[in-house]
């Protein structure tokens, strides 16, 4: 196509989870649901972390901005995919998807590193407890929550960037149910390697840092509890770090099933099943996680319902 011939699109289509019109009622019925779980949930464990003095330790600082990304990522996503299913026609501006895209980066890189974070901070109270409050100080913690939210902001401000270098004018219809990476540059008119190569180089040096270091985390954790005596000792080291385990497992289990593999092997139909799960379901199932096994959460839960109004006016921040 002559350079001149060439007509930038204004707008995108998306065909959403599903084009069967029969599912759409259903489908917004199952996704309010979610995500109305995944509000309560977070906003509780960020309400709770907040007002309760006993949770004001490293740990529960960073499950509550852990709480604060699900219920940011979830909320970028959710609310324009429920009206999409309630609407004929599924659109979005050239410069929503582009917002959109720039936000669930900026979300899910923060995650990524959030839990790496939270398994060295297993790391250090298991491994080394008596400078556990020196190494991971108040200070340090902040620091470590800085750096994490300016990287994902610049490395998503890059990666989106370079998405929406290349054309887009021919099709407008994405295969998705919002604006990711994938869909959109399999849609572009102009050459997509460079574009491509950011994105796959930016997942990929982000999945194996942060998780080189949740690895390296998780086997001195390991080794730590055997050398253990005692079998409660055992048990209770384990019990700290067994939720977080499980949350990293499911989390990067998706996240490299959805984006180490070549473009030639992508099934954007499977890709979609793996989105919902890790941009829906896992920011629903991660309060559930942290809470129903973690006796702290479930008494400060307790004494917030005692004295709602009196636990609110001692919020810490």
């Amino acid at each position: 196509m002559a350079p001149g011939n060439v007509t930038q699109v204004s707008e995108f289509v998306f065909i959403g989870v599903s084009d069967l019109p029969e599912l759409q009622i259903p489908l917004f019925l199952v996704f309010l649901l979610i995500y109305g779980l995944t509000v309560m949930g977070n906003l509780g464990i960020i309400t709770l972390i907040s007002v309760d003095s006993r949770l004001q330790t490293p740990m529960y600082f960073f499950l509550r901005h852990l709480a604060i990304i699900n219920f940011s990522n979830s909320t970028v996503i959710a609310p324009k995919m429920l009206v999409n299913f309630l609407v004929s026609k599924k659109t979005t501006s050239y410069y929503e998807c582009a917002t959109q895209l720039g936000a669930f980066l900026v979300f899910i890189i923060a995650e990524v590193f959030v839990l790496a974070v939270m398994a060295y901070d297993r790391y250090v109270a298991i491994c080394n407890p008596l400078l556990y409050m020196v190494v991971v100080s108040r200070r340090i913690c902040n620091l470590l929550v800085s750096l994490t939210y300016l990287y994902s902001f610049s490395t998503a401000m890059v990666v989106s960037s370079c998405v929406f270098s290349v054309s887009y004018c021919a099709s407008n219809v994405i295969n998705h149910f919002y604006c990711d990476n994938v869909p959109l540059l399999a849609l572009s008119c102009s050459d997509t390697y460079i574009p491509e190569t950011v994105v796959f180089i930016s997942a990929a040096t982000n999945i194996l840092f942060s998780m080189t270091v949740v690895l390296i985390s998780y086997f001195n954790i390991v080794l730590s509890i055997l050398r253990m005596h005692s079998s409660e000792g055992r048990k209770k080291a384990f019990s700290t770090c067994a939720s977080h385990m499980m949350a990293v497992t499911v989390f990067y289990g998706t996240l490299l099933f959805m984006y180490l593999q070549p473009r030639t092997s992508h099934f954007l139909d499977t890709d979609k099943m793996a989105s919902v799960f890790y941009t829906l379901v896992i920011p629903m199932l991660n309060p559930m996680i942290y809470s129903l096994r973690n006796k702290d959460v479930k008494a400060a839960l307790r004494r917030f319902m005692r004295n709602p109004c009196g636990s609110l006016k001692a919020m810490y921040f």
